[in-house]
This record gives C-alpha cells, sequence and structure tokens, in this order.
C-alpha cells in the first residue's frame, strides 16, 4: 500500500512535466518511453534473460500489440496537454477503466453487471458536462481548443484500455519486467515512426529538456506505472484501480500551485461525476 501511494503520486506528476516541457509531443512522449525502457533493460537482460527467450510467437504478438496500442495512447494523451487543461485532460484519461469494460464485453464476452453499467453511464454524463458545459455556457475555458483536447484525451483512454485488454492473459503468465520491456521496446519503435514521419527533431533540445524526459522516464515511468503494475501481485485490482481515482485529484492540485491553472466549476463538476462513474464502475466486480 505504501508503494502504491507513491506510485500515485509518482503519476500525478506526468502531465506537469509535460507541460513544462516545450518540445513536441511526440518527442516528449517518445523519450519518455525510451528512457524507461532504458532504465529497465539492464534487470530484463540480466534476470530475465531466460524469461524474454521463453516468450512464444503468439506472446510476442500480443504484448506487440500492448505496445503499439501505448505508443497511440501516450501520442494522444500528450497532445491533448496542449489544447486543454490539466485536470480536464488527466480525468478524461484517466477513464480507460470504462473502455475496458465495454471492450471486455464485446471483444471477450465477458459479463458485465448492473453496477458497472450505471457507473458507465454516470461517467459519460460527467465526461460531457467537462466537454461540452463550459463551450455551451460561454464561461473563460482553460486551453486554446478544449474540444480537441479533450477528444485526444478520451482517444488515450480507448487506447489505453486496448494497451490493457492486449495484455491481460499475459500479464497473468509472465513476469513483470520481461513483458513490460517488450511492450516499452514496441512502443519506443511505433513513436519514434511517428516522430520522424512528423519531421520533428531528435536532437538540439537544451539541458532542461532532457532533464524534464529522464524525470518522465524515473517519475511516472519508473515510480509510477512500473511500481503500479508491481502492486498488482500484492493488492487486490479493485484496490489499485480505485487509488488511480487519486491521479486527477493530484495532477489538478499540482497544476494549481504550479501551473496556476485553476479549472472551471463546471471542469470540476464534470470531473467528480466522472471520477464518481470510474468508482462505481471498478467497484462493481466485488459488489455483485
Amino acid at each position: 500500500m505504501a508503494a502504491l501511494a507513491v506510485a500515485i503520486v509518482a503519476v500525478s506528476t506526468s502531465a506537469i512535466l509535460v507541460r513544462w516541457s516545450s518540445a513536441p509531443s511526440l518527442v516528449k512522449a517518445f523519450y519518455r518511453v525510451l528512457f524507461t525502457l532504458a532504465l529497465l533493460a539492464p534487470v530484463a537482460a540480466t534476470r530475465y534473460r531466460d524469461d524474454l527467450r521463453r516468450l512464444s510467437p503468439r506472446d510476442l504478438f500480443f504484448a506487440s500489440l500492448s505496445g503499439v496500442a501505448l505508443a497511440v495512447h501516450f501520442a494522444t494523451w500528450f497532445e491533448s496537454l496542449n489544447w486543454t487543461s490539466v485536470a480536464a485532460s488527466v480525468t478524461l484519461v484517466q477513464s480507460q477503466p470504462l473502455f475496458v469494460a465495454l471492450g471486455a464485453f464485446f471483444l471477450l464476452s465477458e459479463r458485465v453487471t448492473r453496477r458497472t453499467v450505471v457507473g458507465i453511464g454516470i461517467a459519460l454524463a460527467g465526461m460531457l458536462v467537462m466537454s461540452l458545459g463550459d463551450v455551451l455556457t460561454g464561461a473563460t475555458v482553460t486551453g486554446s481548443n478544449p474540444l480537441l483536447g479533450n477528444a485526444l484525451a478520451v482517444a488515450g483512454a480507448i487506447t489505453a484500455a486496448a494497451y490493457v485488454l492486449a495484455g491481460r492473459s499475459l500479464r497473468q503468465r509472465i513476469a513483470l519486467v520481461p513483458y513490460v520491456t517488450v511492450v516499452y521496446g514496441v512502443c519506443a519503435v511505433v513513436l519514434l515512426a511517428l516522430t520522424l514521419a512528423e519531421g520533428e527533431p531528435l536532437t538540439g533540445y537544451p539541458t532542461n529538456e532532457w532533464l524534464l524526459f529522464f524525470a518522465m522516464a524515473l517519475g511516472p515511468g519508473i515510480f509510477g506505472h512500473t511500481v503500479i503494475n508491481w502492486a498488482l501481485a500484492h493488492v487486490e485490482s479493485s484496490v489499485v484501480s480505485v487509488s488511480l481515482l487519486g491521479e486527477p485529484v493530484g495532477s489538478t492540485l499540482l497544476a494549481l500551485f504550479l501551473l496556476a491553472e485553476v479549472p472551471t466549476p463546471l471542469t470540476v463538476v464534470g470531473g467528480a461525476v466522472v471520477l464518481a462513474g470510474i468508482y462505481v464502475t471498478t467497484t462493481a466486480r466485488n459488489t455483485e
């Protein structure tokens, strides 16, 4: 639980680090994944060499699918932070449990309980309030194009759900480090290809940018998502899922104090409704 608490704090810094960097979104995403991979690679090569060799073609295929989905997740979410507020972006991207439940129902024929349906409905209502409320009321909004930014954040949530679904069976059979090494490797290659296709420069950035790239990998990458994956082996998944609701709250508070970014009242209300819907959805399995 202590490790999980540290991880939630670490992932809450992700949006702030992304905002502090002035590099192109794809470049930031690529170096975050590349540096995370570089930190994990020595452990994978020394302690998990045999595990990597035992991966079957089928395992490699689904791990690669996870990596592609993760790359699109990072690309869309990082870009969303250029257009909308931290509060809206982080809350909407954290809605991935809703899309995991929907994907599991349509693709894996998993049972969806009444409580899950209610939770998804609540969260969707909150997402509509966050995305359209300020625009329809004419309120002053944060970000140059909140509708685009919010849509990109939702796309990031959908691709994060695809990442989870593609790797769900693998994580039950494969140790954490070999799994994320393959996933991060594929993710880095995809992000590199997208960066080159867009013609974005990979070099020539000042020292502070490289420090931010490394901080994204060490903080949200290693101490955040990797520790969360480790915690899943020691804490009930429902506890981890609910704990992740702390990320939008933490990111919003950090944005308030470090970026002087004050969310609008409708963003706060809509965000609270989204988080309530996610809570209902993620706790549905244990209550019915």
